[in-house]
């Protein structure tokens, strides 16, 4: 442990007080005293003396030196109050811990984060383009935007998105804090509590907890084995309940990183058109793409105004991006109300940064060395499961995005495997995470999900 000078006065001070050879209120040696008495430098001694405040011992009187701290040694009844205790959700609480960083100083390997590592973050792109954005606009930055976003922002979104045949009106954007904002803001634009959605299954943790706080009932669509969201259940779904809105992840569905074909999201379009449903669409993944040009969204396809897309840059940039954006369509009036109610500006340094980003060629440019990367880290890792988990795992192959979906052998004790992997510095999302059971209960009938696309791992 490192020592300093000081302590050559300071421990025989600290002695005597504790011992009460020095009583509450003695006055001590003066600076001077001690710099001369133990040939230490005046800064020494005032940085002894302010260990010696910190500790509580000492205290300073103003232009008359340092006393023995008159209120060492005396007890104080505790503080009496009437908080209750804080209650919290241990599963809610848990089962975040199990989709977050811990990065805490401590070395892990962490599969668990759907989010770009620090190795992947353009973190010299992003600080370049912020400090130019912030001398650029000086004091703007610090006044209220738009409620729904900067125009340009909304203006360069729209452009790009035509890129990839979806006709986006700027009029109709809303620029939120983050994708779970405009999920919650979608999702609250047209249902109300008690209302049904269609949801597909497995699903990420954090979906279902904005269903779970909005007091929705769900009824859950399995993943078809070759093309992913099984279109045939939600229109057998739909007729037989009065369905408010289906939600999924067309472009690489998290957690299974399945694509879904275009026939298959004109499908789900068709349903949701002779329902009279929304369809909200999670496009978060859809830049992600490893091979191939960018997928379409299900929104290219739509001209009724039901297709609600929404995405943010927290996975092609970095996660404290806090930026998203949601195109409502028919219910933009709605949505903007609500999106008014939860907080009027997204950050204005965030809304020029990715402004200045995407109406140059820079972002365009970090894609395409991102996704390079993201495929060789996926096949990277599709070869350590093959090489080292048991013969009997399968595991689906994705497209792109983040997700690779692996299933153990039935007789797996997984309570252990996740114990040995937390031992090495391992993490991986537990697979219950992703049930609807767990947190409230479905009222469609029950179902065996369809075993996903998979494929067999060697011995």
């Amino acid at each position: 442990m490192k020592s300093y000078k000081f302590e050559i006065f300071t421990s025989f001070l600290e002695k005597n007080i504790r011992e009460g050879i020095y009583k509450p209120g003695h006055k001590l040696p003066s600076v001077r005293e001690l710099k001369d008495k133990y040939q230490l430098s005046t800064n020494s001694v005032q940085n002894g003396y302010e260990y010696l405040i910190i500790q509580g011992l000492v205290e300073s009187v103003p232009k008359s030196g340092y006393y023995v701290n008159r209120q060492f040694g005396k007890s104080h009844e505790p503080v009496k109050t009437n908080r209750s205790p804080i209650i919290r959700d241990a599963f809610f609480e848990n089962s975040l811990a199990s989709i977050t960083s811990l990065r805490k100083g401590r070395k892990l390997s962490e599969f668990n984060v759907a989010a770009p590592g620090d190795l992947l973050i353009p973190q010299k792109l992003l600080l370049r383009t912020m400090q130019q954005v912030v001398r650029e606009q000086g004091a703007n930055l610090l006044r209220y935007y738009p409620s729904n976003g900067l125009p340009d922002l909304k203006d360069a979104i729209a452009r790009r998105a035509a890129g990839y045949q979806t006709l986006l009106n700027p009029d109709e954007l809303i620029v939120t804090d983050g994708a779970l904002q405009a999920l919650y803001i979608a999702l609250a634009s047209v249902c109300t509590a008690d209302d049904v959605v269609a949801v597909e299954s497995p699903c990420v943790f954090s979906i279902l907890e904005v269903i779970r706080v909005l007091h929705l009932k769900v009824i859950e669509i399995p993943i078809d084995r070759d093309s992913g969201f099984d279109v045939d259940f939600l229109r057998k779904a739909c007729a037989k309940n009065k369905v408010s809105a289906v939600l999924l992840t067309p472009n690489f569905h998290n957690p299974t990183g399945i694509l879904l074909t275009d026939e298959k999201k004109k499908a789900v379009l068709s349903v949701a058109q002779d329902y009279e449903i929304a369809v909200i669409e999670n496009d978060i993944y859809g830049d992600l793409n490893f091979n191939g040009t960018r997928p379409t969204t299900i929104k290219s396809y739509d001209d009724s105004g039901l297709v609600m897309t929404y995405s943010s840059y927290a996975k092609t940039l970095a996660p404290g991006i806090r930026l998203g954006w949601l195109s409502a369509g028919k219910f933009t009036q709605k949505a903007e109300q609500i999106k008014f109610s939860l907080g009027s500006t997204v950050s204005p340094v965030y809304q020029e940064t990715v402004n200045r980003l995407l109406s140059t060629s820079s972002y365009e440019r970090h894609l395409k060395a991102f996704r390079k990367q993201l495929a060789k880290n996926a096949n990277l890792t599709l070869h350590l499961l093959n090489e080292n988990f048991p013969r009997g795992t399968s595991i689906t192959v994705p497209d792109g995005g983040y997700s690779i979906w692996v299933k153990m052998p039935e007789a797996t004790n997984m309570d252990y495997f996740y114990t040995q992997c937390d031992k090495i510095g391992v993490r991986f999302t537990p697979g219950i995470l992703f049930r609807f059971q767990i947190l409230f209960p479905v009222i469609s009938e029950s179902y065996l999900p369809m075993p996903i696309r998979q494929k067999e791992l060697k011995p």
